[in-house]
């Protein structure tokens, strides 16, 4: 046989092999991906709410920080997406009641959710921040003593308003009309997370309203009024029902992943983050899961690392 025909030949059995090889790895990728406990198969039914710069919708695919988490992770399970949209108690609603296998978009681990729902590793942290007007300052939980107070619905910090001295609390459909209320003098302070209040300064200078970094209380506080924990940076989490242990634990893995080779860092910086404010947890964070939610020697992921 002639050379070029050897090589012809040797190509195509080249090309034969690879293909086959190919067919398996995605063979394997569906089957896991099939092992993941979803609504529907292959792909993932998630819920989110029109929440810039973390969710969002925009010509039928997700934006956003989360999003673009979210969207990383699924192409590394091979999984399509498909999106709900409601508002934030309709988010958990339906994770709870298994009508979406995930929600996302800034949402807080607690006690009380990870009780009825899975929480995966933190995608990022939030450090506490304020959304005020002009010049006003509020360094501090004494501060806020005798002020009007605001956040959604549904969010940790209604607990930690509703504990401060002499404060009225008030609590809101949405981030919209929290920052209509500040702009406008009703509120003081409204305790949104970070990157939306950096948004609105990009997005409507008119307002005027900045972004304000609180300093955490002290253990003696938080002792003193439990509910001041939500003052102290928190972890988020991706959402999931009860019954994915599985698919939970497989967007963790690629969560950890992405501190790891650099992606997250990158999405956070995207987004008009500091990743050394997003992603280094606070020393009592591991201490609140373990024993809860996670092993008694859980650590939580950290840029630090």
């Amino acid at each position: 046989m002639k050379h070029a025909e050897l090589t012809k030949k040797s190509q195509a059995n080249g090309i034969v092999t690879l293909a086959i090889l190919s067919l398996g790895l995605f063979a394997t990728a569906a089957a896991a991906a099939d092992d993941l406990e979803l609504t529907k198969p292959g792909t993932l039914v998630v819920t989110v709410q029109p929440y810039m710069p973390y969710t969002a919708v925009k010509d039928g695919k997700l934006v956003g920080l989360d999003s673009d988490i979210l969207t990383a992770i699924a192409d590394k399970l091979g999984l399509k997406i498909e999106i709900n949209v409601t508002d934030f108690p309709g988010m958990l609603a339906s994770v709870q009641t298994q009508r979406a296998d995930i929600t996302i978009g800034g949402i807080a681990w607690s006690d009380a959710r990870q009780k009825v729902g899975l929480f995966t590793d933190p995608p990022y942290y939030s450090p506490p921040a304020m959304a005020v007007s002009g010049t006003a300052s509020f360094p501090d939980v004494a501060s806020l003593e005798g002020k009007n107070l605001g956040t959604v619905t549904g969010y940790v910090w209604a607990k930690s308003i509703a504990q401060v001295p002499n404060a009225s609390p008030h609590t809101f459909p949405s981030a919209d009309s929290v920052f209509q209320d500040i702009s406008a003098g009703r509120l003081d302070v409204g305790f949104l997370d970070p990157l939306l209040i950096t948004y609105q300064q990009q997005q409507r200078p008119d307002m005027k309203v900045r972004i304000e970094y609180l300093k955490p209380p002290t253990n003696e506080q938080v002792a003193a009024h439990p509910d001041y924990k939500y003052f102290q940076a928190y972890m988020t989490g991706f959402y999931l029902p009860k019954q994915s242990p599985k698919l939970a634990k497989a967007v963790s893995d690629q969560i950890d992943g992405m501190y790891k080779d650099g992606s997250l860092a990158a999405l956070i910086t995207k987004w008009g983050g500091d990743p050394q404010q997003f992603l280094v947890p606070s020393p009592e964070m591991a201490a609140q899961r373990r024993g809860v939610d996670r092993p008694a020697d859980w650590t939580p992921p950290s840029l630090a690392k």
